[in-house]
């Protein structure tokens, strides 16, 4: 095929599928050695075998193009065997993860990092990007959010006295509207084209607002906060005077909520180390509990008696060394495809901390009544650097939900599954095992505090406690 036209006696088609067959098990080595010695020979030379190649899938070998359905038709099938030899299950993210891991393991901190100074706003207690990833909103000590470009470093805007205590926690809405929390007992609504004031000020917490969450789907706000309740505002019908909400949990020593990706579930962390799930979630029902003595001792699913949704299971999460001892957990995230939680405990000493991944256990066969429901099992689990002690460490999952990013002392470790930084559920072991280190980057001066990974570029961000920010992008 010398002359990028085939013979009377070839197939084209097999041949195409036997030549990428063999160019896949080729070695680099071997590759390098048949490169063209002159660059725009070779693109040329490469040019005419791609459009012949072209030629030949579409026409079915017979060098008369696409006439018809039929020809057509021998192109789709022809990429249905291509798929089907490689396999039932086609994942492009899948197929390219030692890319991925090589890019990851050279994450290093950009030359033009942000560095920011602690006169004005002091420690970065959040980060958040954009679902575009075309902003990074950074929460602040000092009453500030700061905005940037995250593939510039480029400083937007600073939205001085965002609120009148600690900015806690930022959410996008969507591309445009983002919401912010403070110590304050306020939520704030802001939108990116017009920073110069808010767009209003939600009311209804009596002590610090520590969580934002929001349900695309029927476009309620949630938050979270010290004082335990857990509020849903109708961002449908807000004004500047605000928008309706209304009580929907409550609960003692709430530390963190967080939805799952679909909504179908609402985990709550407490700082008496229980978690509580409710499952088969309806936002617009509240939910009475009762008192938190009876809030402990319930182990079985609780129902509303108005509807078998908002069962709450009640449960303490197995932590390593803790059997008999208590735990805080202070940290709460969730893998992106809904698989797993991710929890950040400390012990009741502050003396040990450790970041654990629990399963959950959806088909799981059910238990005795007089057991108690479990839908959560301990799969992975790395002890953590006990820097900072009193301080939250906000860890976070990649995108794909391959790899953990979590604060350590002064730096940042990821972490994966396996060795391969491989699916959780392809590599789901049947004995708690440790989480594998891919690599720790030492860039900050004091206790980092958070960390967030870019929904859209291969990049994360940290903040530490004397206020500098870090972004992380391959070196090559």
């Amino acid at each position: 095929m010398s002359s990028g036209q085939p013979s009377d006696n070839e197939e084209p088609r097999a041949d195409l599928l036997r030549e990428e067959d063999e160019d896949e098990e080729d070695s680099d080595e071997d590759k390098s050695s048949t490169r063209t010695s002159s660059p725009q020979a070779g693109l040329e030379s490469a040019e005419v075998q791609g459009s012949s190649r072209l030629e030949l899938a579409a026409d079915g070998g017979t060098g008369s193009g696409c006439r018809g359905s039929s020809a057509c038709d021998s192109l789709f099938s022809w990429i249905c065997r291509r798929t089907i030899r490689r396999g039932p299950f086609v994942d492009p993210a899948r197929d390219h993860f030692r890319t991925m891991t090589r890019l990851y393991s050279s994450m290093s901190p950009a030359t033009d990092s942000v560095n920011l100074t602690t006169q004005t706003h002091g420690a970065v207690f959040n980060l958040e990007y954009s679902p575009d990833g075309s902003v990074l909103t950074v929460a602040c000590e000092q009453t500030e959010v700061l905005l940037f470009d995250p593939v510039s470093s480029r400083h937007i805007k600073t939205l001085v006295e965002a609120h009148e205590d600690c900015v806690n926690n930022i959410r996008f809405l969507d591309n445009r509207l983002f919401a912010t929390c403070s110590d304050d007992t306020t939520i704030a609504l802001w939108d990116l084209r017009k920073l110069n004031s808010k767009v209003c000020t939600l009311h209804g917490h009596a002590s610090w607002v520590k969580n934002i969450e929001y349900d695309t789907h029927t476009r309620l706000l949630v938050t979270s906060g010290f004082d335990g309740n857990v509020i849903t505002w109708d961002t449908n019908r807000f004004t500047e005077d605000g928008c309706p909400h209304k009580k929907f949990f409550h609960t003692r020593y709430l530390m963190r909520m967080r939805l799952t990706p679909d909504c179908s579930k609402m985990l709550i962390s407490t700082s008496s180390g229980y978690l509580l799930i409710l499952h088969d979630l309806d936002l617009t029902q509240s939910l009475e509990v009762g008192s938190y003595r009876i809030l402990r001792a319930r182990r079985a699913p609780l129902s509303t008696g108005l509807s078998p949704r908002n069962s709450l299971e009640v449960l303490t999460p197995e932590i390593p060394g803790e059997r008999d001892r208590g735990n805080c957990i202070t940290s709460l995230q969730l893998h992106p495809k809904g698989w797993a939680t991710l929890l950040r405990c400390s012990s009741n000493m502050d003396d040990q901390e450790w970041t654990c991944v629990y399963e959950f256990q959806e088909g799981a066969p059910p238990r005795p009544p007089v057991s108690p429901r479990c839908s959560l099992r301990l799969t992975h689990y790395i002890e953590e650097a006990n820097v900072g002690r009193g301080y939250i460490k906000e860890l976070c999952f990649s995108p794909d939900g391959r790899l953990i990013c979590s604060p350590y002392g002064y730096g940042v470790r990821l972490l994966a599954f396996d060795e391969h930084c491989a699916e959780l559920t392809d590599c789901m072991p049947v004995r708690t095992a440790l989480l594998r280190e891919v690599r720790s980057i030492y860039s900050h001066s004091d206790v980092v505090l958070t960390s967030k990974f870019s929904p859209t570029h291969c990049q994360f961000a940290s903040g530490c406690l004397s206020g500098r920010v870090a972004l992380y992008q391959p070196h090559f």
